[in-house]
């Protein structure tokens, strides 16, 4: 156990992005060979952020890995922005798949506002959903790691490579569109950018995360061919997004050498010390 300790203290993302696949990736092959109900166990990150944590840094990298989750003093316009933004991505492409493709309008006065109101609280909360189980691996630990030896931008784009090939047997399994690939780079950039504007918040990430998802495309009444154009108008919203950020706002993407640490205490107090971390 010491040697594995000392190993992963030197490739700590190495044993986590290992991790996260071996985790995540396990029911591939029994699901194609009919044993499995599943493919793919979308909990990979945020267990192997906890193990890799606790063989490397114990305490001290659990209560950073809370801080991160839990900076939520970054200003009301990055709250609306987290929540706002895919909404609106999703607005713009119902708008485009009614008045561009003759897609049915959605009823909004019949939508399950109360089943979508309890989805979007769950989802904070289970593990097994996408927002909480990645985002404390993917971005409050993976993230802020690659950037200490990379430009953010260069960390970005090395992440989204990982997080979209991670996807595969979802695209496999047919839950996934191909499309969804590329799509999934360009998204993990939008979520890098939101990141390191609001110091180093996982919080925000993972309410980006579950704005993005929990108001689906059948509640608003889109179903097959529909449905399908949805993936590719917001698929192409998020590239144009993700293009945009990366050359409008290139001073977010060029620091490099020094990340931030969110602390305990910046967690409550909005404070956040500019530091290596191991």
């Amino acid at each position: 156990m010491s040697a594995i300790a000392e190993w992963s203290r030197r490739h700590r993302l190495t044993a986590f992005f290992v991790l996260t696949f071996a985790l995540s990736w396990w029911p591939w092959p029994f699901y194609a060979a009919g044993l499995s109900p599943t493919s793919f166990f979308a909990v990979g990150p945020v267990i192997a952020a906890l193990i890799v944590v606790g063989v490397t840094d114990g305490r001290a990298g659990y209560r950073e890995l809370l801080a991160r989750m839990t900076h939520w003093r970054v200003g009301w316009r990055w709250w609306v922005v987290a929540i706002a933004t895919p909404l609106a991505v999703l607005a713009v492409a119902t708008a485009a798949n009614v008045t561009i493709f003759n897609a049915p309008a959605p009823d909004f006065g019949t939508m399950a506002w109360g089943d979508i109101g309890l989805l979007f609280a769950f989802r904070f909360v289970n593990p097994l959903d996408g927002p909480l189980g990645e985002e404390p691996g993917w971005r409050a630990y993976a993230l802020p790691r690659l950037q200490q030896k990379w430009s953010p931008l260069r960390a970005a784009a090395t992440l989204g490579v990982i997080v979209a090939l991670w996807h595969l047997p979802l695209v496999a399994a047919g839950r996934l569109a191909l499309f969804g690939i590329p799509v999934t780079f360009a998204i993990t950039l939008v979520y890098a950018w939101l990141f390191n504007r609001t110091g180093g918040s996982g919080l925000m990430a993972l309410v980006f995360h579950v704005a993005q998802g929990t108001i689906s495309y059948a509640a608003l009444g889109f179903t097959g061919a529909d449905a399908a154009r949805m993936d590719w108008l917001t698929g192409a919203l998020w590239c144009v997004i993700a293009i945009a950020l990366v050359t409008l706002d290139r001073p977010a993407w060029r620091t490099n050498g020094k990340w931030r640490r969110v602390s305990p205490v910046a967690a409550t107090s909005g404070a956040v010390t500019s530091v290596r971390t191991p």
